[in-house]
């Protein structure tokens, strides 16, 4: 009697798997960035531990090359920005819109993707 034929069969799901896309990384700084919108130094030094996790991730083959590299340069500017400059890099809607490839350095308002 040990027979069922409606045996419920279990799922295995393998969260693993999920490696995050373009936006979820941009958006993971922007945040940290605007969390610290007020203190600039405080979010420099939040985007050094990031820069290390995103290294991490890179390694272990969640970060793609191209990515890392669009992360990192807008990290430089964030991390080389004064208090005037950081607030702009934020308010710039190009800086932060993925396939950014940076410009001269300026967080002016006519920065765009090139």
């Amino acid at each position: 009697m040990g027979w069922w034929p409606f045996k419920r069969r279990e799922k295995v799901f393998n969260d693993a798997l999920h490696i995050k896309g373009t936006r979820v990384w941009l958006t993971e700084l922007r945040e940290v960035c605007e969390q610290h919108f007020d203190n600039h130094a405080e979010g420099q030094r939040r985007i050094a531990q990031m820069q290390i996790e995103w290294k991490d991730a890179h390694s272990e083959h969640e970060l793609d090359g191209e990515l890392l590299q669009g992360l990192e340069r807008r990290a430089y500017r964030l991390l080389k920005a004064s208090a005037e400059d950081w607030l702009a890099w934020l308010d710039n809607e190009d800086f932060w819109r993925p396939g950014w490839r940076g410009d001269d350095g300026e967080p002016s308002g006519d920065a765009g993707m090139d």
